[in-house]
């Protein structure tokens, strides 16, 4: 039988005989680690490494070489780590870490290498660069560090200063890879040592917080990651101090960022052990995720937000017992878009949304544009949560969005709307109908305009019914109504007609007056702007729920009271006065309805159009009275009772301002003046004896207008003595037929060809009457001095005169042909044209052959 020393000897080498077979190659290569030389140093370091991977390959005992390695190696080892040549402080550090990794209690080696490492790493001041110069080796060195750490565990407790140390340092080192590094280091050494972490964790949130804004964004997203690890096992009380990084962290250009902030956040809430005393300074980071641009960041903030709630509700169950057992269905005017939070998550929201609110209403009205947008995106998310328990903030919330709805930024405003939104779902219109209309008798402004069309378009119908008349009653108040003439003023004032419209639909017939003289303020105010366009599509709208056919049946409605209304104070009015503006609006825009209400237009025109008044004010009423006498049938005679009114717009209204009286001003009066005289006369409304009733009142003073210095004036009235003619002239006496051609025959010398042109028709009309009138020998002297000089013109440079005056002549060759060929002979030889002259022959001789 085999001796016991034989067996052995064929099983192998023994654990004694690996360690000292160790031993005598670390005898023998250890001295020259003591040269004086670098590069004797540093083939001995080389050669030691061949040694030990020959000798203690991976797979080896790890028993046979910590007793060598400790007791020889890792000494010498560690005073190399301040070599000079760096060289050999790379291949002491590569040795360090070979042996961690080889040695069979690597925990043993801690006491002096945490020393070592700290003294490599850590700065001796915080202005002072590190000990060690190479940003490779430090980042070996932090490596070498993290390794002990995983290796360590809780055997790191009683050297966490010196770590700590050490990270402290390379935390902000220049070298952006040693700073992920030591965030990652910082995380282990948190989770290894969670006993003994809390006191020493503060002294890394400050260098944390220093790299948190590192250029790289990776390194950002490291410093966030450590941060979260290093609070959830250090103190608590660091969350005051990283809160607002954090929160610039969330507007980051970088989503990774954004999504590590989420990530952290959510986890602290889920895990942290003081999370209670953070809820309400935490839940605002998280639920600024949910309006993400990101989607997977939004999926994530939800998903925590979800598993926070669950996970509060059940520690809370007790608390929660009648809600959960007696659960309330959602409010069924919730918004259709939205889902419902769980129960958990809108607890934990109105508990501490009285803590919330007064940093997010501070923050809203920020300098910063992003601080803005990022606060007006979370309050809709916390109304959402909070439902009817807004009630109790919604002073300084109203107050709040009327400042927000102010602001520059499209992104805050549209957040703030969806806020006032939520707030018409979930609050009474008995409540915040208070609130907002006394906002609005204090200080109207567009931003308060903007809050009320918000908070109604939210609010369901049934509860806001009852109080239509109160707010359109209000919005129609004159330091409402018109307060302002701003454009954006206006708009917002519409906005909250068309929300009234599109919630109350067929309820608003309850206010429809009072909406229809706020369309027509803004129709007034806004003037040709495409605001008065939206008013117009807003009173189709009114007419649509109201079951009428269109907006002018609208007015049929509401005529009477609206003219009431307003010329009531017409003896004040002014080319400044709203109700001037408004009563222009009513008369254009209600096509056939006007002519139901003469008893207030006509007289209303006649008390404003007098003389004495304000001329700018005269001017625009005459535009509008034009307007509608050149459509009288859609318009002012749609009843067929304007003639009626004749008397009084002839000789109130048109004679008074034909009128001659010095200054530009008076000159453009009678210019609209004649136009309204011109669409009268043109229009189909009058008969004969109407037509021959304006002729004789205002025949003088459309003669005394074809000298007026304003070429239009001139040529609307020679059309108007033109259609006088032709409708009324042979029956006008003759005194005053002949008194009317030497007034044209002076037009002839206008310095307007089109009124020269229209002169010479009217000529051509005045003889055809002549013509049909008895008694032509009392015309005999006349007509020969009117040859004389249409003879003249033929002469005119222009060929459309000469043609226009030839056509004259051949209708005046009707009268007394002899006396014209006597008076066209007598200048044929003197006209440059001689050509009319003989065409004018030719046709009288064909005339007379004819008869």
């Amino acid at each position: 039988m085999a001796a016991p020393a034989e067996v052995e000897a064929a099983a192998g080498p023994t654990e004694a005989d690996e360690t000292v077979e160790l031993s005598r190659v670390l005898g023998r290569l250890l001295p020259g680690l003591e040269a004086d030389s670098k590069m004797g140093r540093r083939r001995a370091l080389e050669a030691l490494q061949r040694a030990l991977e020959e000798v203690v390959p991976p797979g080896a005992d790890p028993t046979a070489f910590q007793g060598p390695w400790a007791r020889l190696l890792l000494p010498r080892l560690l005073r190399l780590l301040a070599d000079p040549a760096e060289g050999c402080r790379a291949l002491a550090v590569h040795l360090l870490d070979l042996g961690l990794r080889r040695a069979a209690r690597p925990c043993d080696a801690l006491p002096r290498l945490l020393p070592a490492l700290a003294a490599r790493l850590a700065r001796p001041e915080p202005a002072r660069p590190p000990p060690e110069p190479c940003e490779e080796l430090r980042l070996a060195l932090v490596q070498l560090l993290g390794l002990a750490v995983r290796l360590g565990g809780a055997a790191l407790a009683p050297h966490l200063d010196d770590a700590v140390r050490a990270l402290r340092s390379a935390l902000l080192d220049p070298f952006s890879a040693v700073r992920r590094e030591s965030c990652e280091c910082a995380s282990a050494l948190a989770r290894a040592t969670p006993e003994h972490f809390h006191m020493q964790s503060e002294s890394l949130i400050g260098p944390l917080m220093q790299t948190i804004s590192h250029q790289h964004w990776k390194v950002r997203v490291a410093v966030i990651e450590a941060t979260g690890t290093v609070i959830q096992f250090g103190n608590g009380k660091s969350v005051d101090d990283v809160l607002s990084h954090f929160a610039q962290r969330l507007f980051d250009d970088v989503p990774q960022v954004r999504q590590a902030v989420t990530s952290v956040v959510g986890g602290w809430l889920l895990n942290l052990r003081d999370r209670y005393s953070f809820f309400h300074k935490l839940i605002p980071l998280l639920l600024s995720s949910f309006n993400d641009e990101i989607p997977e960041i939004r999926q994530l903030a939800t998903s925590l937000w979800e598993k926070i709630g669950l996970q509060w509700q059940e520690e809370n169950e007790a608390d929660l017992k009648d809600k959960l057992d007696f659960a309330l269905a959602p409010p069924p005017h919730y918004p259709l878009q939205e889902s419902r939070p769980g129960l958990g998550c809108r607890e934990l929201v109105f508990r501490n949304l009285s803590k919330v609110l007064p940093a997010i209403c501070r923050d809203i009205t920020d300098w910063v544009v992003g601080t803005r947008v990022k606060s007006a995106q979370l309050l809709p998310v916390l109304l959402l949560h909070a439902e009817d328990h807004t009630t109790q903030h919604l002073e300084i919330i109203l107050r709040t969005l009327q400042l927000a709805c102010a602001d520059e930024e499209k992104a805050v405003v549209s957040s703030c709307m969806r806020s006032a939104e939520l707030i018409g779902t979930f609050v009474s219109p008995e409540v915040f109908l208070k609130l907002i209309l006394s906002m609005l008798k204090k200080a109207p402004s567009s931003a308060s305009l903007l809050v009320l069309s918000s908070v109604i378009r939210g609010c369901p119908c049934d509860a806001l019914q009852p109080h239509l008349k109160v707010i359109a009653t209000e919005l129609t108040q004159a330091h409402v109504c018109q307060a302002s003439e701003n454009g954006l003023y206006l708009e917002h004032l519409l906005l909250c007609v068309q929300a009234l419209v599109s919630t109350c639909q067929e309820g608003c017939s309850v206010a429809s007056l009072q909406l229809m003289e706020v369309l027509v303020t803004i129709m007034a105010v806004s003037g040709a702007t495409g605001l008065g366009d939206k008013a117009q599509e807003t009173m189709n709208a009114l007419a649509a729920v109201e079951n009428v056919p269109s907006s002018q049946d609208l007015y049929r409605k509401h005529m009477g009271p609206l003219l009431e209304r307003l010329t009531a104070s017409h003896s004040d009015w002014t080319v400044h006065s709203i109700e001037l503006l408004q009563f222009s609006v009513i008369v254009t825009h209600s096509g056939p309805a006007v002519g139901e209400s003469l008893q207030h237009v006509v007289p209303t025109l006649r008390a404003c159009l007098q003389p004495a008044k304000d001329p700018h004010m005269r001017l625009k009423l005459f535009s509008v009275l034009s307007s509608v006498l050149l459509r009288p049938k859609d318009t002012i005679d749609s009843q067929g009772q304007f003639p009626s009114y004749l008397e009084m717009v002839l000789k109130d209204i048109l004679a008074p301002n034909l009128q001659w009286r010095a200054g530009r001003t008076a000159a453009a009066i009678r210019t609209a003046a004649v136009s309204c005289l011109w669409a009268l006369t043109s229009s189909d409304i009058l008969s004969a004896t109407q037509m021959q009733e304006v002729q004789e009142a205002l025949m003088p003073q459309v003669l005394a207008t074809l000298e007026e210095d304003v070429q239009t004036t001139r040529l609307i009235s020679c059309r108007v003595l033109n259609t006088f003619l032709k409708t009324t002239g042979d029956t006008m006496d003759p005194d005053k037929l002949i008194k009317i051609y030497p007034e044209l025959l002076k037009r002839l010398d206008d310095v307007s060809t089109e009124v020269r042109l229209t002169a010479a028709s009217t000529l051509l009309t005045w003889l055809q009457c002549v013509q049909s009138t008895e008694g032509r020998a009392y015309y005999q002297s006349s007509i020969q001095y009117l040859y004389r000089e249409l003879l003249v013109h033929l002469d005119d440079p222009e060929r459309a005169i000469q043609d226009a005056v030839l056509e004259v002549l051949k209708e005046g060759s009707i009268l007394f042909p002899d006396l014209l060929v006597r008076e066209t002979e007598a200048v044929i030889h003197k006209h440059r044209s001689a050509t009319y002259c003989e065409q004018l022959l030719q046709h009288m001789q064909a005339a007379s052959a004819a008869q």
